[in-house]
């Protein structure tokens, strides 16, 4: 898999127009939600290199990507004469840049892209990395293809369009690649007011959280070892994402993740010694920050069945990624029925369900 280009952008305007102009293209396309269409297409709009763009704008949520929405972007690709020479701009959070990325890779066998991403949680997790896919059959993102695209731009100034819940989504991803990454890292995210965002130190420590994805994505670009890593706290919190969805009670990604690494982090303590003190300052910022996603335990068995469901099991085991401590990372860690019970046992005993 090629490596992407990632642009820490100073000059949005400078930086658009290298990454447009370094992709020969026929036609110019650009992806918005209905959310990015009104707060970020118009700061991008007026640009030269954005002229003679097109326009595709999807429905806004992670309820819209779904195999009806990537049909509606396909067909306008294909009726607006796109080609096998032309480029898809995808400029959204991570429900565009997932979805979009599937569009292009799979339109006439595949079309460059770029990403272009306005939320947190895109620029430090969905829009690095080339995963690409959609929800289906009440799934997370259960059909996808690994293609990365050929730029993404990263500047931090779209954050400030973000409310606070969407920045703490982000945030979370961020938390994440602390605890699998070094103490230092992991003490400055713990450290972090994210009731009063300093935005020089977040573009600071959004800077070290893609070069850390970006490392761990270089050495297992197609998720077949240290790449699981990336997944610390998603097992759980991809369930938990899922009975909220079917629930009727969404939540954003980041703050099912959050959860998710409080269950996980228990685990981690249980069986692979993470230290205590660690456990309790991270549960206690994220119970901070996130509150919690109220479980009943009549949802347990529901929970382990979206589990199992998990794109890393394997032979029928739940695979998780543990932690030792701060960057010791244990892979391919299965879990029974009675520990996932017990885990989300913990979970609301600790965040007070």
């Amino acid at each position: 898999m090629q490596k992407q280009d990632i642009i820490i952008s100073q000059n949005l305007e400078e930086s658009l127009a290298q990454a447009i102009n370094r992709i020969p293209h026929d036609k110019l396309f650009v992806l918005t939600d209905e959310t990015t269409q009104t707060q970020c297409w118009p700061v991008i709009a007026g640009l030269d290199s954005m002229k003679h763009a097109e326009s595709i704008v999807i429905g806004a949520t992670d309820e819209n990507k779904d195999i009806e929405t990537l049909m509606h972007v396909w067909s306008d690709l294909g009726r607006r004469g796109g080609t096998r020479h032309s480029l898809l701009v995808n400029l959204g959070g991570g429900m565009v840049t997932d979805l979009g990325g599937f569009a292009a890779s799979t339109f006439k066998r595949g079309i460059p892209y770029l990403n272009i991403p306005t939320t947190l949680l895109a620029m430090v997790d969905a829009a690095v990395g080339g995963k690409t896919g959609i929800n289906f059959n009440g799934l997370k993102n259960e059909i996808g293809v690994f293609s990365p695209a050929a730029s993404v731009l990263l500047d931090t100034e779209f954050l400030k369009t973000l409310d606070y819940k969407n920045l703490c989504s982000g945030y979370a991803e961020m938390l994440k690649h602390g605890l699998i990454s070094t103490e230092q890292n992991w003490a400055e995210l713990i450290t972090f007011d994210l009731n009063d965002v300093d935005y020089r130190k977040l573009q600071d420590l959004v800077a070290k959280s893609v070069a850390i994805k970006e490392h761990v994505v270089e050495e297992d670009p197609y998720e077949q070892g240290i790449r699981k890593a990336l997944n610390f706290g998603h097992t759980a919190g991809h369930a938990l994402e899922s009975l909220a969805l079917v629930e009727g009670r969404t939540v954003l990604h980041g703050y099912a993740v959050a959860w998710g690494m409080v269950c996980e982090l228990y685990l981690s303590s249980l069986r692979e010694g993470f230290p205590k003190d660690k456990l309790w300052q991270t549960t206690s910022f994220i119970k901070n920050y996130y509150g919690a996603f109220a479980l009943d335990c009549k949802e347990y068995e529901r929970i382990y069945q979206f589990m199992t469901h998990d794109k890393k099991n394997t032979a029928g085991h739940i695979n998780l990624t543990l932690l030792g401590d701060i960057g010791d990372i244990h892979i391919n860690q299965t879990a029974e029925r009675s520990e996932i019970f017990n885990m989300l046992d913990f979970y609301r005993e600790v965040m007070g369900c």
